[in-house]
This record gives structure tokens, sequence and C-alpha cells, in this order.
């Protein structure tokens, strides 16, 4: 009798792929543990195949997930399933990581080449001789006048374009611009003549 009793009770079907999307959109929790436990191994596959690192896989399954979370709002299921959107996503953030690890791959063997000498024991010569030419453009820069020191020190140590130095010394562009090519000529001048 119990056996029958289930039996006859209709099977619950799972909810679809729009439905779930639907309650991810008003932040339901249990929906994307649905959507994970539902195509976490299958987003894993693809990124692996592409990334093919274990570590990174899993990490990056982890942030297409959570890409799906933030925007679940964007998912409209008129434009087609679930899954290919979800690959997609997969797809895009692997080869975002892959060209984003070249590029530091890349940066970090042009660094080796631009500065072999930062991977050496550094000459005692060249230090105090770097010491001494710091002293000298410091000793220079305090002789320029009060206006320029200020402008070239906004341009090289704080960063700032000549737009932002006349806006925060409130001067003119143009004069902003001369104090600055008049400070560095006469630096440049008197670092000359030391020499």
């Amino acid at each position: 009798m119990f056996l029958a009793a289930i039996h006859d009770r209709p099977e619950v079907e799972p909810p679809s792929d729009a439905a779930l999307m639907e309650r991810l959109a008003r932040r339901d929790t249990a929906a994307l543990e649905t959507l994970y436990d539902r195509y976490s191994r299958a987003v894993y596959g693809l990124i692996f195949r592409i990334a093919q690192q274990a570590a990174t896989a899993e990490e990056i399954v982890q942030d297409v997930f959570l890409q799906l979370w933030r925007n679940a709002h964007l998912y409209r299921s008129s434009r087609g399933r679930l899954e290919p959107w979800l690959f997609t996503m997969a797809r895009n953030r692997t080869l975002d990581y892959r060209r984003l690890k070249r590029e530091k791959q890349r940066r970090r063997e042009d660094s080796l080449e631009l500065h072999p000498a930062a991977f050496v024991a550094p000459n005692p010569e060249s230090l105090v001789d770097q010491k001494r030419r710091a002293e000298r453009v410091r000793s220079l820069m305090q002789s320029l006048p009060a206006q320029q020191q200020k402008a070239i020190e906004l341009a090289f140590f704080e960063g700032m374009t000549h737009s932002e130095i006349a806006q925060a010394l409130e001067e003119a562009l143009g004069t902003v611009k001369s104090w600055i090519r008049g400070g560095l000529l006469r630096l440049r001048e008197a670092l000359e003549e030391a020499l």
C-alpha cells in the first residue's frame, strides 16, 4: 500500500533554467546553487581545456558564477538557452585571463631587458655618483623661483597635467607651461655645466 502511494505521486520536474534565472535576478541563492550544481562541471571542463591548469580553472569557474549572480538581470530566455550564454561567459573570462597572463609575462621580460643592471650588484662608485647627482638636482631645484619649483614638483612628483597645475596654482596655463619649460632648461644647463 505504501509503495503504491509513492508510485501514484507525480514526479516533480526540476525548474527550468529560465525560471532559475528569474529567481536569480531576485537574488535567490538557492537558484544559484541549483545552477552551479547543474553546470559547474561542464563549465569547469571548458575552462580547463583552455587554461590547462586545474587551480586556474577552479578560480575562473567561481568568477563565472559570480558574474552570473551579478548579471542575472541581463539574461533573456527569448534570446536563447542559458547554457551557451554561460559557456560564452566562461570562454571569454578564460581568454581574458590568458591575455592578462601573457601581458604580465611580456612586461616581466621587457623589464628584464630594459633593466638588467637591477639584477646585478650595484657598483659603489655609481651609487656615490647617483647620490651626488641627486643632491645637485635638489640644490638646483631650490635655486629656482618658488613658482617654477612648485610647478615642476607638481608635474613630476605628483603626476599632475599642466592644466591641473594651472588650476591648483590659480595661474594661466601658458604661464605654468613656461615656468616648467624654463625651470627644466635651467636645471639641464646647470647639470651639463657640472659634468
